[in-house]
């Protein structure tokens, strides 16, 4: 929560005058109860007209006092908790913009979508109801006990005793309820991850025709979220029929002694009216106050879940980092592994590649390449040796400069709503059309594009999935071109192309521009030609050109000849 507070600052003014504002029109509300005695005892009882009429004004003058009063601090209580939840958003969503992929990793995107919306629905709500009636209904309860002693000490010690039983009841509540609602958003996790991956992987799963087992592992997901909620919902509703009926006692209790006390002259109708006007006053606030106790108990479970992700570290360039003058791109004894993973996914990696080089990396599935290339983009950071381009390291402040000019084409690129200029402007919005078009024929677009209406123009639909997969990753490669990067990195970019059209999209991205290009591949044939060709196994690596790699790696060889006959295999 401390992460938090810091954002009321620009609401700070509002903020404090939203309680005060309740608690005026607080004040109203108790002295109506003595007005109406008042009208009773002397109005009623005398037949007194005129009296009556002029203590009804005031009732109606206070009234629309407490009504002003009311809608004001319910304006500033709204504009304090939609202005500091917008301020509390954009910090969180920057913060997952710049978030290190080991801290994405670790809470997941399911996870932290609902961060950003249903957290932040709870917080907002907790905090409008918090400006309202924390500091309202404590006030109220208080006040309407002392103008009860005001009224009758004698009849008022019903209140001595049922006012703690209400306290117990409701601390008592909210102590269950932090633990169950905390529980209750976890679970919910779960759900939507699970959820996530059933709709991401429906094709999948049809293909195996397992709809009913993933059905039934969802249910037993789901019934473990409604058990909890059931129990959360249980001491939620159990509070304010437990305070109901201890102060619908406390009432019955007072008109019966009220009564007593009035025959025997010692009390009067409109004072038994007033004591009992005030009682009504402690049920409602209480009701009110037990709601608010739910709201902000779930509050503060979702403003913890918020803070979780403003507290991950920042990973800010480290200006101590030192580099190697050796390549324009060095990595120097480098090993990493994944969180909760045992063994490094590369392991003691070196090389050096040249300016404008050309660099094929293959292995098999889980050798480690894209690892390479995110380590590469700094995306994580090793956990032995150094990565430097052109003389700064990747963790250094000089770096910054230099990863603006690297472009990242994965194997299944995301297009994003919007048109297909749009989408090849994202790295370089003063680009020209003839730029674009020659972008897209180096990628080997244009002309699909060229026959959409619009050209250029044309539409994209949420993902690119008016495009297939093959368009999607041919998009993919005219936006990074578009960028017109130091360093292109093709993450296994045409694994959805055909032999000739990815033959033809390398041979124009070489004479495209001066580029060091890395190409991850499960085919030979679009490494072939490269400057040196990384092979990965279990992390290790081997380096060459293609013919060195098929005398010198068996892997390499294995990889080749599983793929051409060996007469032909050069």
């Amino acid at each position: 929560m401390r992460k938090i507070l810091p954002y009321f600052a620009g609401s700070r003014l509002k903020g404090i005058l939203a309680p005060l504002f309740k608690m005026a029109e607080a004040v109203s509300e108790l002295i109506i109860p003595l007005i109406v005695a008042e009208m009773i005892d002397n109005g009623i009882a005398n037949s007194d007209k005129r009296y009556i009429v002029l203590l009804g004004i005031q009732m109606i003058i206070l009234g629309s006092i407490g009504l002003a009063l009311s809608i004001t601090a319910q304006y500033f209580a709204a504009d304090t908790a939609v202005s500091t939840v917008k301020r509390l958003r954009h910090d969180v969503y920057t913060k997952i913009m710049g978030m290190s992929y080991s801290d994405y990793d670790k809470i997941g995107s399911a996870n932290l979508i609902t961060r950003m919306t249903a957290d932040m629905d709870s917080v907002q709500n907790g905090i409008n109801l918090t400006l309202r009636l924390l500091l309202r209904s404590p006030f109220v309860v208080a006040g309407a006990v002392i103008m009860s002693f005001r009224v009758d000490r004698s009849a008022s010690m019903t209140y001595a005793v049922i006012v703690p039983v209400l306290a117990v009841i409701i601390i008592t509540a909210m102590i269950l309820s932090v633990s169950l609602f905390g529980k209750v958003r976890a679970r919910l996790d779960r759900v939507l991850i699970s959820v996530r991956e059933y709709l991401t992987g429906t094709r999948v799963i049809r293909a195996f025709n397992i709809e009913d087992r993933q059905v039934e592992e969802f249910r037993s997901l789901n019934n473990g979220l409604t058990a909890l909620q059931k129990a959360a919902g249980a001491v939620s509703s159990a509070v304010n029929p437990l305070t109901s009926t201890v102060v619908n006692i406390g009432i019955a209790a007072l008109i019966y002694s009220g009564a007593v006390r009035v025959n025997a002259g010692l009390l009067t109708t409109g004072a038994v009216v007033a004591l009992y006007n005030y009682m009504s006053q402690i049920l409602v606030e209480l009701i009110k106050f037990a709601n608010l106790i739910n709201s902000i108990v779930k509050s503060l479970a979702c403003a913890k879940r918020i803070s979780g992700v403003l507290s991950t570290e920042e990973h800010k360039p480290n200006t101590n980092e030192t580099a190697s003058a050796e390549g324009y791109i060095n990595f120097k004894d480098v090993s990493f592994a994944y969180d909760g993973s045992s063994e490094y996914s590369v392991e003691n990696i070196s090389f050096e590649v040249g300016k404008n080089e050309t660099v094929g990396i293959i292995g098999s599935t889980g050798s480690g390449k894209t690892t390479l290339m995110n380590l590469l983009c700094g995306n994580y950071k090793p956990e032995k040796g150094s990565i430097s381009i052109d003389g700064a390291s990747v963790f250094s402040a000089g770096f910054e400069k230099i990863k603006n000019r690297i472009a990242y084409v994965e194997q299944k690129p995301l297009l994003f709503t919007g048109t297909v200029r749009s989408n090849l402007t994202m790295g370089k919005e003063d680009i020209s059309d003839e730029d674009i078009v020659k972008a897209l024929r180096a990628a080997q677009a244009y002309e699909f594009v060229s026959e959409r209406d619009g050209g250029i123009d044309c539409e994209v639909l949420q993902g690119g999935k008016n495009f297939s997969g093959g368009q999607r990753q041919r998009l993919a490669v005219a936006r990074a071109l578009c960028s017109k990067p130091d360093i292109l990195i093709l993450d296994d970019a045409s694994s959805a192309l055909d032999y000739y059209t990815d033959a033809k999209m390398r041979d124009a991205i070489s004479e495209y521009g001066n580029s060091t290009v890395f190409i991850v591949s499960q085919r030979t044939s679009s490494i072939l030609s490269a400057d040196k060709i990384i092979v990965l196994e279990n992390g290790k690596m081997e380096i060459g050109t293609h013919s060195e790699l098929l005398k010198s790696s068996p892997v390499y060889r294995e990889i080749h000849y599983s793929q051409f006959e060996e007469d032909e295999a050069i």
